[in-house]
């Protein structure tokens, strides 16, 4: 069974509701009618009649609840909580209504916060920016997290490296800016993110051009006060670093760069030391490999939120949402 293949079978064994916000994309109904079917989570399409109408013609949205963001009988008690939440950044009622109509986004976060869904995905036809900053907004990030980062869960085919294949890959799509501690974080919530998507446990190799001090620079310095950092917070994690590629991922490389290493030669989880890195390092194993990368998933939130690619499928969105419906089982 292939990897989103296992995320649909469990997404299915506790059906989460998940809000497309999305209305205005032909392929947000394409996905909305394959989840449906397939039984993978319960959906919910906020948009008018109007917009429903023009872009869902065709569908068959028999069984998918469609919120009109004008007309529903809950939006006082979403305005109600969005003030709540923002009335110090001089959010009004009035602010709240227009912009919970202007964007989707807010709406479906705000459906999340008051209980009345599990997870949002979007990103069809907006940016990465637009999804993520309602939901930091209004969600928050869970207790003890400082930011939101993103990971890929790749899979690649007649591979025995990681976990039969599998990877977690991180930071790929979020954080410009890496600093120690911040690298730290992502590696412990990474570690969580593959246990919690592939099962097993988690094997974090925070990467750098350097091995355990091969070379002196203040990009590797990072690196390794982000391994100490990572230690102390993260105690029960199998975490070390930092670690050149091939010694994270072939044991005859990590017997000679990083002997005694309970992490080198075997890892499965992959945290990269910037944007740039993380984001060639999965595209590149994704063309030259010809392997599944799904994601870019977010951790760190309170509640799952997850974004997509511009340039997805209605398929790619499918997959996003047994995966989003895993995470809301765990929250």
């Amino acid at each position: 069974m292939s990897f989103i293949d296992e995320m649909k079978a469990k997404a299915k064994a506790d059906k989460k509701t998940i809000v497309l916000p999305e209305s205005m994309d032909k392929r947000t109904y394409e996905a909305a009618v394959k989840v449906n079917k397939e039984g993978i989570a319960n959906v919910v399409l906020i948009g008018t009649p109007e917009e429903i109408e023009a872009n869902g013609a065709g569908y068959d949205l028999t069984g998918i609840k469609i919120v009109d963001p004008y007309t529903d009988p809950n939006k006082q008690k979403y305005i109600d909580k969005f003030v709540e939440l923002r009335a110090k950044k001089g959010v009004t009622p009035e602010a709240a209504k227009e912009q919970m109509e202007k964007d989707y986004m807010y709406y479906a976060c705000l459906m999340c916060k008051c209980g009345d869904a599990d997870g949002v995905v979007s990103g069809a036809c907006h940016s990465t920016g637009n999804t993520i900053r309602p939901a930091l907004q209004l969600l928050k990030t869970k207790p003890g997290v400082h930011s939101v980062s993103g990971f890929f869960v790749v899979e690649v085919p007649d591979c025995d490296l990681g976990d039969g294949g599998k990877f977690v890959f991180a930071d790929c799509a979020v954080n410009v800016d890496f600093d120690s501690a911040k690298l730290a974080e992502i590696a412990g919530e990474s570690a969580a993110s593959f246990r919690q998507f592939i099962g097993d446990e988690p094997l974090v190799a925070m990467l750098s051009y350097s091995t355990k001090g091969s070379a002196k620079h203040d990009d590797v310095t990072k690196v390794s006060e982000a391994v100490k950092i990572a230690h102390e917070t993260y105690p029960d994690v199998k975490l070390d670093g930092e670690l050149q590629l091939d010694a994270a991922l072939v044991p005859e490389v990590a017997a000679l760069k990083a002997p005694g290493s309970e992490v080198a030669g075997h890892a499965n989880t992959l945290v990269f030391p910037s944007l740039e890195a993380g984001n060639i390092g999965y595209k590149l194993v994704q063309r030259l490999a010809k392997a599944n990368a799904y994601g870019p998933v977010l951790q760190g939130l309170a509640m799952p939120v997850n974004d997509l690619s511009r340039g997805c499928y209605a398929n790619d969105i499918v997959g996003v949402v047994a995966m989003t419906a895993v995470q809301a089982q765990q929250q």
